[in-house]
């Protein structure tokens, strides 16, 4: 009788090591395709940002070698009455910018959300600002709300006639505040608002359906319904806005230039005039890791304080 050979069956060691050999293989590759990027990250992010760091404890000089003073430079900051002027304007900012950019954005999101002709047409016109150039919508604003010839003041003082002389709009410190605060929170409505809308199509009909039969109205069903079931989201906007406000630079820098006396000076742009117009590095690295301290420290108590879990 002849016995026909059966095939080898492999082993359970046999196979996990094949399984771990492609797994193997697979991690590889995957690393490969991440290696570019992670390349470009360590060496123009976290490289620069750990020199900064190293840099904040020198009094740095380009020309002559660098002598190291410890925290001197933290404590210069902690006495300096100009750096704290200019804590207080970002603070300005910040909260005139960051409610202003909730309330708006939320309250076009309710509309847009709504049975409405031409609502892709509006959204567009509203997203418009948030990817313009903040160099531009900067030259726009000065334009408009120059002291001399700017449009605001003609249509105010022309037009209407309700003013008898023109308003000094960027040479006061504190209309110059006002007017950099208006320009935030007309260029970042649009963001918050297409937030806002993604948070608001999440919610399920049915909630607002059941509502109506119990006899909510639209006040109710806003104060029950739609603002609980957003809080994550608005919390989400809460903090990027409030990070994004505390890095406003480009249109102070633009916009308060001719300024003598820098008056209208937030974190960044003294930050940038002491590291790059003063060339002194190290207090400039310094404010910069003071100011991410701040915001680091602001968006954890954000978080902590008012994440909830959203329950339908």
């Amino acid at each position: 009788m002849q016995s026909s050979a059966s095939p080898a069956v492999p082993s359970g060691a046999t196979r996990r090591a094949f399984g771990r050999s492609r797994r193997a293989r697979q991690m590889m590759i995957a690393y490969l395709f991440i290696l570019p990027g992670t390349f470009l990250f360590v060496v123009w992010t976290l490289y620069p940002l750990l020199d900064a760091f190293r840099m904040s404890f020198y009094e740095w000089n380009l020309i002559k070698p660098s002598t190291f003073i410890g925290l001197d430079n933290y404590r210069r900051a902690l006495h300096d009455d100009v750096f704290w002027r200019s804590v207080r304007n970002t603070l300005f900012y910040v909260v005139v910018t960051v409610p202003g950019q909730m309330i708006l954005g939320l309250a076009i999101a309710l509309l847009l959300d709504s049975p409405l002709r031409g609502r892709t047409l509006y959204r567009t016109i509203y997203y418009i600002p948030v990817v313009t150039s903040w160099v531009v919508v900067s030259l726009i604003f000065t334009f408009l709300f120059n002291s001399q010839a700017g449009f605001v003041n003609w249509v105010l003082k022309d037009g209407l006639g309700v003013i008898d002389q023109n308003i000094r709009w960027l040479r006061d410190p504190l209309m110059a505040r006002i007017v950099i605060a208006i320009l935030g929170v007309w260029k970042g409505v649009g963001w918050t608002m297409v937030i806002f809308l993604a948070g608001l199509q999440s919610i399920p009909q049915s909630l607002y359906e059941a509502a109506t039969v119990d006899g909510a109205g639209t006040w109710r069903r806003l104060r029950d319904i739609t603002l609980p079931l957003i809080r994550n989201t608005a919390l989400f906007i809460l903090v990027i806005l409030t990070i994004g406000a505390f890095q406003v630079f480009i249109s102070v820098f633009i916009m308060t230039a001719d300024d003598p006396l820098n008056r209208n000076d937030v974190v960044l742009t003294y930050m940038y005039s002491n590291a790059f117009e003063f060339l002194d590095l190290g207090y400039g690295a310094a404010i910069a890791y003071m100011l991410a301290a701040l915001v680091f420290l602001l968006s954890v108590v954000q978080i902590r304080v008012l994440k909830r879990k959203v329950e339908y």
